[in-house]
């Protein structure tokens, strides 16, 4: 159950609240140290999958928790951002609910023996969400890096929901092969 990649993915965890009391305690370099935490849990979710298929050590219990550790990474950073005045509220509220839609879309096909894989629409949105919480956290003390953070955003918002289409559009292919 406890193997290396589980154990990236427990530390995910463990470091989203660290992310956010040092985003949002203001002390000089905060916006830095949040990005290096930010970063880093990052890594740990590009390297937990990697680890575990290449060695073979894919468990139910990193198939439930990987998951939970990105959204609750993204969403964490994303809500500190608007706590910031660094992002709108409404587009992280349209970023974090397509997060739940998603995950109840995945549960509903599980239960019907359909799997839902990832794509590159939710691979790109992942990608482009990284990038725009780095520019704008960055931005927030160094200033110039402002408006390439907001636009990189706005591509965030557009890649998340073109990955909802696309999830949503497979599953209902999917449903409507296995039932026609």
């Amino acid at each position: 159950m406890w193997n290396l990649p589980n154990s990236l993915t427990l530390l995910r965890i463990l470091m989203v609240p660290l992310l956010v009391v040092v985003l949002l305690t203001r002390f000089s370099g905060s916006e830095f140290w949040g990005l290096g935490i930010f970063l880093l849990a990052a890594l740990t979710d590009a390297f937990d999958g990697m680890i575990a298929r290449r060695t073979q050590a894919v468990t139910v219990t990193g198939t439930l928790l990987d998951p939970i550790a990105d959204k609750l990474l993204m969403s964490a950073a994303f809500i500190s951002l608007v706590e910031l005045g660094l992002a709108p509220a409404w587009m992280v509220v349209v970023i974090v609910a397509r997060e739940f839609a998603v995950t109840g879309l995945r549960q509903v096909a599980q239960e019907r023996g359909v799997i839902i894989a990832a794509n590159v629409w939710g691979k790109l949105k992942t990608l482009t969400q990284i990038v725009a919480i780095s520019l704008l956290l960055v931005s927030y003390q160094l200033g110039r890096y402002a408006g390439i953070g907001k636009v990189v955003l706005w591509i965030s918002l557009v890649m998340t929901l073109a990955s909802l289409v696309s999830y949503f559009g497979s599953f209902w292919r999917r449903v409507m092969e296995r039932n026609g």
